[in-house]
């Protein structure tokens, strides 16, 4: 089954583990996620994982996360979870939480 322009928004939520902090990764997610139109923000957490939330179209968000996969070049991404529910529209852009 393919996936057509005008599917439903669904939402990612992602915790990455790995050496993923004090390396851009927020910086680097952020931009990606800005290239591809997707919205939603990006944290560090308080040990050592990052969180993003994004809302978008699905394949568009797997092509993402493909890209969080590498990560920036100072950083080490040893495993992306994720888990997938409906978007809520909650957001309007994408942004680094601090």
């Amino acid at each position: 089954m393919t996936q057509s322009a005008d599917e439903q928004p669904v939402r990612a939520h992602l915790v990455v583990h790995g050496h993923v902090q004090g390396v851009g990764f927020r910086a680097f997610a952020a931009r990606i996620a800005s290239n591809l139109d997707l919205l939603g923000g990006v944290r560090n957490l308080n040990d050592g994982r990052v969180e993003l939330d994004v809302e978008g179209q699905k394949p568009v968000i797997e092509a993402f996360v493909q890209q969080l996969e590498v990560g920036p070049s100072a950083g080490r991404v040893i495993q992306i979870e994720m888990e997938w529910s409906p978007a809520d529209g909650r957001y309007s852009t994408f942004s680094v939480w601090y």
